[in-house]
């Protein structure tokens, strides 16, 4: 169908009632809505909060990859050593965390963030001393995003040879990781042209495949594909009912 409900979800990755929200914005037409509790009305702002937040860091940590000499000397310099290219950079929002215990907690509150949600995304931890520290410092990252372009997760990359190769978002009211798909904002008009994705297992297996032209290549975050990760295709190409072929190619990353 070409309904224009149909068409505002597949251009903007929203579900139906968004898509009728936004319409009904542009022309002026009034929603009856049912009123939300108070619980519903808290865990909406506690969503919009982590969001907003959520947008900052990555705003943040992309200036550091690029406008910091850290940065460029280490993360930079990493990305580009295993063949990323400075256009899929900018494509995929990558950054960099300055290796400092507490550089971005810092900046954050200095600019009114609130600690509490800092820490309901993971961008910061306390220790048992009550100190605070940065999660992410030192680490290359990828930034999650939603099919609407949403930052709901951040991945850090370690480059010094920690014990950790990666430190993840942990879950949280926007982020649940069998529910998402590394890349979906990137490659849902390609899947939604195509009909066809390819399922990889890594951040970097998904920007080598869009470097190489492939830019239907999405990565399943959780341990394995599952219902609510495939549910993800029908938000990046609602329009049809059609399924989307997936091919899967899961390899370790070096």
């Amino acid at each position: 169908g070409g309904s224009p409900v149909n068409f505002i979800m597949e251009k903007e990755g929203v579900n139906y009632h968004d898509a009728l929200v936004h319409l009904a914005k542009k022309y002026g037409i009034k929603i009856e809505e049912r009123e939300q509790t108070d619980e519903e009305r808290q865990q909406q702002s506690q969503r919009e909060g982590m969001l907003v937040v959520n947008e900052w860091a990555m705003q943040r940590m992309e200036h550091n990859l690029t406008e910091t000499d850290e940065g460029r000397n280490v993360g930079l310099q990493y990305l580009y050593q295993r063949g990323i290219t400075a256009e899929a950079i900018k494509k995929f929002r990558l950054g960099y965390a300055i290796d400092k215990g507490q550089d971005l907690y810092d900046q954050a509150v200095k600019e009114g963030y609130d600690v509490q949600t800092l820490k309901d995304v993971g961008l910061c931890g306390e220790s048992q001393q009550g100190r605070y520290y940065d999660r992410f410092r030192g680490r290359v990252i990828f930034p999650v995003l939603n099919p609407a372009g949403k930052v709901i997760a951040f991945g850090g990359r370690g480059i010094k040879g920690e014990a950790a190769k990666y430190i993840n978002s942990p879950e949280s009211l926007i982020y649940r990781k069998s529910n998402e798909l590394y890349g979906i904002y990137q490659a849902k008009n390609s899947i939604v042209r195509q009909d066809k994705c390819f399922l990889v297992e890594g951040y970097m297996d998904v920007i080598a495949l869009h470097q190489a032209g492939f830019n239907n290549a999405v990565a399943s975050l959780g341990t394995a594909i599952c219902a609510p990760s495939a549910a993800t295709f029908t938000t990046a190409r609602p329009v049809r009912s059609e399924p989307v072929m997936v091919t899967t190619a899961f390899a370790a990353e070096p």
